[in-house]
């Protein structure tokens, strides 16, 4: 490069954007796409002195471990000062505990946690580097599906498709925009959850693509207990309901579909198996009870002739039903998978554009793209020796009843006796629910490892804590399923303090373990990220795109990759059923399960069913505990990432997050915009900041997820709603997370208010 030309644009990538990395007097600065029709501030002050005050600097051993050895006092937990050493010492401790574990106990007595949303990068990818270490170490115990979509990922395979290929074929946007004439949704398409994607964002689709769509004469109908989950610009009706009984209001429109002769019973018999069963059921032939609107209207509270209409307006229009992941994540969440499925196809329009189905819209940047799904880099995990796993949310079962058995898709299973749990990606005291009991469950390993970037409540419960670097603090690939491009992620960021790449940390204690040549295979980091670009660029050019060699490919920093032709949600399906199967047991949508029924489970039968949650509005227990709580994804971050952030902070409340409610429910208590609550229930009890909102229907509460658990005295002060939610699973099916099944009481909070401060560094000693 000539002296005289501009220095190359350099870029990195995060779950919620591709940013540009300038740099000037002041240092370094990260800025947002300029094409990014729908850009976002999250992340942009991640170098900042405020964000970089809550790091892991050094390697830090809590006091009694360190002193007393493995099990030392676990219930001090969270609250014990912590000892930083030097890291030689540290992954000596490390690699000892591991070699101990497995040598006295098997490696069935680790546990291998991670989340996998730390990383945009393919390579520096937590869940991927913690996985493949511990399989070259011998194996662990793993987890299965997510907290977001643990039913639905169960029970979808039984009667659709699998759910991560089903995300990647939702009809497109613009096929929409040009064929739906009628878009309903059970829990809105919420923008905010649309701002990330797993493997990084190069443009926002979704607010522009709902604009267009209702330009193009789209008709928006939005079910559930909250109106603001949908774009203005949309002009959506609002049906509201109470939470949890989307199932019923399906089935009552499915009700009407087949008494008024709506349905297409040709596409039902043709593409299908089991509506026979499902219409005995619906009709009440089987239980004396039929799932009119009249029925539907005691359980949901929407007005019965409202369905009516809706179910009208359905079959008389190309339409698409929609549900959020929301849905699922409650007490029997699979049945609103299931039933929205069989909905869509007794309307008889799956594979037709602009009809069918969507599950998820607006909960991924992905859904809903042009873009071409292509063979990206992937860091191989290697083979777990160790068959054994949990559901993911099922882990402070596990903790607390090693040996007890559960059932999981048709099988029953005991839980593994977990001596070691080693963490590296994700903050379960962010993801799990009933965090007093998960704090409880995290007292039974004798010890629990934590590589993180941020002193986070799973790093200050942890015993061993090892400080990694950040996205900013290396070099890597970003790559995202639909995304449409391939980025070169540039270190914007010398690492901070002693802050040391999950690679090289589980390079150094492969070493130690003696497995170094089979998880390093030989290549350092630079060597990995050229064999798995080479290896995705062979596999891309057998696709029909030509990417250049790796060392032009570091220059050039972003590559735009080619887009689709637009995607028909099961079009080919539709077209021939006979050449284009899908992967059910029959070959057809299973309306009736016959491979479900045999599991003989007293809460998931063979067709979907409304089973009453446990907790709900029209339940007993609602008389002491009137309001049901939801607990969305967060406006201003991912998960909890940032919570410190600048764009996460600016949407709490004197550093708590706000508690939206309907006015006449504030009234009733007596509060005010602004004021702090506490919201409580049997689990616990947890302040936030009342927000008034006739968005939201009387009855219902909403708390976003994300705040850092900060406990004091067994008062949740930040506005963690999992300090709430219950530990359950949503059925003997899958064992999904059923956050969205929660009731509570809001009272005014009398006392001063603590101020949260979960972001600070925990208390350290000297050795």
């Amino acid at each position: 490069m000539p002296k005289d030309a501009p220095p190359a644009t350099r870029y990195t990538s995060a779950h919620w954007g591709v940013r540009e990395v300038r740099e000037d007097a002041g240092g370094v600065i990260l800025h947002a796409l300029a094409d990014d029709p729908c850009p976002n501030a999250i992340g942009l002050d991640q170098l900042t002195p405020e964000v970089q005050s809550a790091r892991v600097r050094r390697p830090a051993v809590r006091e009694s471990w360190l002193r007393h050895g493995p099990g030392a006092d676990p219930e001090k937990r969270g609250q014990e000062r912590f000892v930083e050493v030097e890291w030689d010492q540290a992954l000596d401790l490390v690699a000892a505990e591991i070699d101990r574990v497995r040598q006295a106990h098997g490696n069935g007595a680790i546990f291998g946690g991670s989340y996998g949303w730390s990383s945009a990068g393919r390579f520096h990818h937590a869940q991927s580097q913690v996985h493949r270490f511990l399989n070259a170490a011998g194996g662990y115990v793993a987890h299965r599906n997510s907290y977001s979509l643990g039913a639905a990922t169960v029970i979808l395979p039984h009667v659709l498709m699998n759910m991560h290929r089903l995300m990647e074929c939702h009809t497109d946007w613009q096929t929409l925009a040009e064929d739906c004439e009628l878009f309903v949704t059970f829990g809105g398409v919420p923008d905010k959850n649309a701002q990330i994607s797993a493997g990084g964002v190069r443009r926002h689709h979704l607010p522009r693509a709902l604009g267009v769509m209702r330009e193009s004469g789209t008709e928006f109908v939005n079910i559930g207990p909250v109106a603001d989950n949908l774009a203005p610009e949309t002009e959506a009706t609002w049906i509201p309901v109470r939470p949890n009984t989307d199932t019923a209001f399906m089935l009552a429109l499915a009700y009407v579909l087949a008494d008024e002769e709506l349905l297409d019973r040709a596409f039902l018999a043709s593409h299908c198996v089991g509506f026979p069963q499902f219409e005995a059921y619906l009709r009440g032939e089987s239980d004396a009870c039929p799932k009119t609107p009249d029925w539907a209207a005691e359980i949901t509270g929407a007005p019965a002739e409202t369905i009516r209409d809706l179910a009208r307006r359905m079959a008389s229009h190309r339409t698409t039903v929609n549900m959020s992941w929301s849905l699922q994540r409650a007490d029997h969440g699979e049945q609103p998978c299931w039933m929205l499925v069989t909905l869509a196809a007794m309307l008889g329009q799956i594979g037709l554009p602009g009809g069918g189905l969507g599950i998820g819209y607006g909960a991924e940047n992905l859904l809903g793209s042009r873009g071409r799904r292509l063979p990206g880099p992937t860091l191989s995990q290697g083979i777990n020796e160790v068959s054994d796993f949990i559901p993911v949310a099922r882990i402070a079962d596990m903790l607390l009843t090693p040996g007890g058995q559960y059932t999981y898709d048709g099988t029953t299973r005991t839980y593994a006796d977990i001596r070691l749990v080693y963490w590296a990606g994700g903050n379960p005291f962010h993801h799990h629910q009933d965090l007093t009991r998960l704090r409880r469950a995290w007292a039974k390993p004798e010890t629990i490892v934590v590589n993180e970037q941020y002193w986070t409540a799973t790093a200050r419960h942890a015993d061993i804590v090892l400080p990694a670097t950040t996205a900013l603090e290396r070099e890597d690939i970003g790559y995202g399923t639909l995304e449409e491009h391939i980025v070169w992620m540039s270190r914007a960021s010398e690492p901070l303090a002693e802050a040391r790449d999950d690679y090289a940390i589980f390079s150094a204690l492969s070493e130690r373990l003696g497995v170094a040549q089979r998880f390093t295979e030989g290549l350092d980091a630079e060597g990995w990220l050229r064999r798995l670009y080479d290896e995705s660029r062979q596999r891309m050019g057998g696709e029909g795109v030509d990417l250049p060699e790796f060392d032009a490919f570091r220059d050039q920093g972003l590559i735009e990759l080619p887009p689709g032709n637009g995607t028909v949600m099961l079009e080919d399906f539709r077209r021939d059923p006979e050449a284009h199967p899908l992967e059910t047991p029959s070959g057809r949508i299973e309306i009736f399960s016959d491979t479900i029924a045999a599991m003989g489970l007293p809460d998931c039968g063979g067709h979907p069913m409304w089973f009453a949650p446990r907790e709900w509005l029209g339940a007993p227990e609602a008389q002491r505990w009137p309001l049901h709580m939801l607990s969305d994804q967060p406006k201003g971050k991912l998960h909890s990432q940032l919570d410190h952030g600048a764009t996460s902070m600016a949407t709490k409340l004197d550093g708590r997050e706000p508690l939206w409610m309907n006015p006449a429910d504030a009234e009733a208590r007596g509060l005010a915009e602004g004021d702090v609550v506490m919201v409580h229930n049997d689990r616990g009890r947890c302040l936030a900041a009342a927000m008034p909102d006739a968005r939201i229907m009387a009855g219902t509460v909403r708390m976003a997820t994300g705040s850092w658990y900060h406990e004091v005295d067994g008062l949740e002060i930040a506005g963690n709603p999992n300090a709430l939610t219950a530990d359950r699973g949503a059925s003997g099916l899958s064992q999904g997370a059923v956050a969205q099944s929660c009731l509570v009481e809001v009272v005014r909070f009398e006392e001063t208010a603590p101020t949260p401060a979960p972001w600070s560094q925990p208390a350290f000693t000297s050795a």
